[in-house]
């Protein structure tokens, strides 16, 4: 991680918060930033914290054709200049966040998943939703069909998955995905690829992961 881009992951998408310096350096942060992790970032929505800058149209809109550029998106932009904040709203960006209501956060917090940091998420991820995260991701409620999560490490749904999952998404074969019901249209660990069959049976909770060079599936037994 760059020493002038944090970047965590909450309910709307990846929360990256700008340092101080100058905004060119900073820009150019950002992109090497983005560009060393675009497999993982792809498709990724981003709410920009720019903190004080003033930044004008043409500053946001370079920034968002360079984005768009690496296949990444703005969802938002944070700032207390309100220059920053009228131009993000003239661009069509959010400037607030948190504001739907019955939906709670994404909070970032330890899971003491071998000493890497984690998100617990407590929704519904329905289609078109998305939940992306460098760390293991631990999920209360049901991933439906169209929707996906994308860990750099482990994945942990205590619900359904119906729709698509990838964990250790930048190459950790260790990674492993458990759910009380799995039935995926998609399951990745790593680079493996594994597609649920058609006949099921009986669901029960399950833990995948890779053995072998191949994505297997065994009973997830848990107190």
């Amino acid at each position: 991680m760059h020493p002038l881009i944090t970047i965590k992951g909450i309910r709307e998408g990846l929360l990256v918060t700008l340092g101080e310096g100058e905004w060119p350096e900073i820009q150019e942060a950002l992109i090497s930033q983005l560009e060393g992790q675009a497999d993982f970032l792809r498709g990724a929505k981003l709410i920009l914290d720019v903190q004080n800058r003033a930044l004008n149209a043409a500053s946001l809109g370079k920034l968002r054709d360079l984005l768009s550029d690496r296949e990444v998106s703005i969802w938002a932009v944070l700032s207390f200049s309100p220059l920053t904040e009228q131009t993000a709203q003239t661009l069509g960006f959010a400037t607030k966040i948190h504001q739907k209501q019955n939906e709670p956060e994404v909070s970032p917090r330890d899971l003491n998943l071998e000493d890497d940091e984690g998100i617990l998420a407590k929704q519904t991820l329905r289609s078109g939703g998305s939940l992306v995260y460098p760390g293991h991701i631990t999920l209360i409620g049901d991933v439906n069909p169209g929707a996906e999560i994308i860990a750099g490490g482990h994945v942990v749904v205590y619900g359904k998955i119906k729709g698509m999952v990838h964990a250790g998404s930048e190459g950790d074969e260790t990674a492993v995905v458990c759910a009380l019901e799995m039935s995926p249209t998609q399951l990745r660990i790593a680079d493996k690829i594994s597609v649920s069959p058609e006949d099921m049976g009986e669901k029960t909770p399950e833990i995948a992961f890779i053995r072998d060079g191949q994505v297997v599936a065994e009973p997830w037994k848990f107190r």
